[in-house]
């Protein structure tokens, strides 16, 4: 799940339901691994799609999104990263539910403004990696490269520090979605 899903899978808002049926000690525990199993199973389908098909149409749209210069007054903020994650990911955004995105983009916010971003570029990004790793990929050890570059103490410059996170974002969607254009067939 964690590889899935993130790590911190278990509480992030985009999969309340993992943490429902991991804490429900009134089923067991092998009837829990079959529950979570099929809720896996159809995630993939709705989320991911066949061969992966959602998933990389979300990365392009995504590597598209960051071309752009993104310049949102932060009093739209919520609205607009709202309607974005429902352009560049449908399939994702009706799984999860508003509800989710929005306390996602109120997480997102606030681990923007922990690493003092100011920026709404800045805030689009973090929301945006936790959209695809989870909410707690700024510690996930499955994304090392994220927690460095947050961390990275030769950078004291908030903006300069998001601006090598974007950087590294990228050169990592771009690396995947080389391999997977690589792997499927024409």
């Amino acid at each position: 799940m964690m590889l899935l899903f993130g790590s911190h899978f278990e509480t992030d808002p985009q999969y309340p339901w993992a943490a429902e049926m991991l804490k429900n000690r009134d089923v067991e525990q092998m009837e829990r691994a079959e529950s979570l199993y099929e809720k896996i199973v159809d995630y993939r389908e709705k989320v991911i799609g066949p061969d992966d098909i959602y998933a990389l149409k979300a990365l392009r749209n995504v590597s598209m999104l960051a071309q752009q210069p993104l310049l949102i007054p932060s009093e739209e903020f919520v609205a607009y990263m709202r309607q974005e994650i429902a352009r560049v990911y449908p399939q994702k955004a009706a799984y999860v539910g508003q509800e989710g995105i929005d306390a996602l983009i109120r997480k997102g916010m606030d681990g923007a403004r922990r690493q003092r971003f100011s920026t709404t570029r800045a805030a689009t990004l973090i929301v945006v990696l936790m959209l695809a790793f989870g909410h707690g990929c700024g510690a996930d050890p499955l994304y090392p490269w994220i927690n460095r570059t947050l961390k990275d103490e030769l950078i004291d410059n908030p903006e300069v520090r998001a601006k090598r996170l974007e950087k590294k974002a990228l050169t990592w969607l771009e690396h995947v979605l080389t391999y997977f254009e690589k792997e499927t067939p024409k």
